[in-house]
C-alpha cells in the first residue's frame, strides 16, 4: 500500500517507540548517508534495486510510476561511480517517487537539490556508471549491513532513516 498524503512522523519518536523491538522488523540505517534532494523529510513503501556501478535498473525504476514509494538502491557501497544524477532525479520526481536512497553515490548535486523528493546517498561522485543492463529489482537488499525488503516502509528526516516491516504511522 502506498500513499501520497504527507505523513507526520519523527525518526526519533519512531526509535523511542520501537527501541525494544526484538523481532528485527524495525531497523535503523547508520548515519553515513548525506541529504541531496529538495525534500529533507520523506517516507513510503520500499521498492528495491540491486546493482553495482551500473545504473540501468535505477533508470528503469525511476522511469516507472513511483506511487509515493521510496526507491532503495543497494549499490554495494561503491564510491567509484554515481548511480543517480540530475536526469534520473528529475525523472523520479516527475514519476511520483517520494525518495531515493542509494548505498553508493549521486552526482549533479545542484540539480538534485531542486527536485521535490528526498535523495540520500553516501557521497558525491561526478563519474557516471557503465551501462551494462545488469542488476536486479524487487529483491531483498542490504544497505550498510541493514536488511531492506520490497514492501518495507522507510522513514527519513533530519535525524536519520529507519525501516519498518509495515507502515509505522
Amino acid at each position: 500500500m502506498t500513499s501520497t498524503a504527507p505523513k507526520v512522523f519523527s525518526t526519533c519518536d519512531l526509535c523511542d517507540a520501537y527501541k525494544n523491538d526484538l523481532s528485527g522488523d524495525f531497523r535503523v540505517l547508520p548515519p553515513v548517508f548525506r541529504d541531496y534532494g529538495g525534500a529533507h523529510k520523506f517516507c513510503g513503501s520500499v521498492a528495491t534495486v540491486k546493482c553495482f556501478e551500473d545504473n540501468s535498473m535505477v533508470k528503469a525504476a525511476v522511469d516507472s510510476p513511483g506511487l509515493g514509494r521510496v526507491l532503495v538502491v543497494d549499490g554495494g557501497g561503491s564510491l567509484r561511480h554515481a548511480l543517480l544524477g540530475g536526469n534520473l532525479g528529475a525523472a523520479a520526481a516527475r514519476n511520483g517517487w517520494a525518495g531515493v536512497v542509494i548505498d553508493g553515490c549521486a552526482r549533479d548535486l545542484a540539480e538534485l537539490s531542486l527536485q521535490p523528493i528526498g535523495i540520500r546517498a553516501l557521497a558525491s561522485m561526478p563519474l557516471p556508471t557503465e551501462k551494462r543492463n545488469q542488476g536486479q529489482s524487487d529483491v531483498p537488499v542490504h544497505l550498510q549491513g541493514v536488511r531492506v525488503r520490497p514492501g518495507d516502509w522507510l522513514y527519513a528526516d533530519e535525524d536519520g532513516m529507519v525501516v519498518g516491516a509495515k507502515a509505522l504511522v
